[in-house]
């Protein structure tokens, strides 16, 4: 069931959003060689709680850390460890999410550590473009397929692959709510967009191969083929006007 916010939810939900758009910013400041994403982890966990907020992924169904942070050919869900040390021309992809007076704020970004490579950029700038892509098609009366024909054409235009086996979702006072929002898909298909939705759209990108695979810890996804994958994301209201972002800066 799709759950229409009111204007006081949908502030809320900005409130969560901009903690959760800090906690990313301060993970991203920290990527840099020889920090350990446990240490990037405890950083978000110390901003989110210092704000009065729970880190929305902590324990959730079973996830041990406040952040997913997934590096090089890790598409999502990677688990923040003592033993993960960054090295230069990693890529960084870092997922975030706070939970404060009733309502959840969502939000990735992929970070270069210290050089890197020129293909490896473009990955990165191809898959915060589709963001936009999907984010500008995010408009009131259109439909979620619409998002996800503008992601997946923006990224195999150039190449890419488009993750198919996780999505987009609907985000509230739970922190995955309906609809799912599929980075591919047709124009003209699915739920329809109303204004008082509020959804989250995460381009999940890869270089080579769309298809991944799970480890056996059963969280960590990475790509079959052992390409780079990048991940973007952003939280945002569906309003009359168009889309607002609720995870950026003030």
């Amino acid at each position: 069931m799709i759950i229409l916010k009111t204007a006081r939810e949908l502030k809320l939900m900005r409130a969560a959003g901009r903690i959760s758009q800090r906690a990313l910013r301060l993970a991203g400041e920290a990527v840099e060689p020889g920090v350990t994403t446990k240490e990037i982890d405890d950083i978000v966990r110390k901003y989110i709680e210092g704000q009065g907020a729970i880190p929305s992924f902590l324990g959730y169904g079973g996830f041990p850390a406040s952040a997913c942070i997934s590096v090089n050919n890790v598409v999502v869900h990677g688990i923040p460890s003592e033993k993960c040390v960054l090295k230069q021309g990693d890529i960084v992809s870092i997922d975030v999410g706070a939970f404060i007076d009733g309502f959840h704020g969502d939000n990735a970004w992929t970070f270069p550590c210290g050089d890197i490579t020129k293909d490896a950029q473009r990955l990165l700038k191809t898959t915060e473009e589709a963001l936009f892509k999907g984010i500008e098609a995010a408009v009131a009366g259109a439909r979620v397929g619409d998002i996800g024909h503008a992601v997946q054409t923006y990224a195999e235009l150039r190449s890419y692959s488009v993750v198919r086996d996780y999505v987009g979702h609907g985000v509230g006072a739970k922190l995955h709510e309906d609809p799912s929002v599929p980075n591919y898909g047709a124009p003209g298909r699915g739920a329809r967009l109303l204004p008082g939705m509020a959804i989250a759209i995460e381009p999940m990108v890869n270089m080579g191969s769309h298809e991944v695979k799970v480890l056996s810890d059963k969280w960590t996804a990475v790509t079959k083929d052992g390409s780079l994958s990048a991940h973007f994301e952003h939280t945002l209201a569906i309003t009359p006007e168009g889309p607002v972002i609720l995870t950026l800066p003030d």
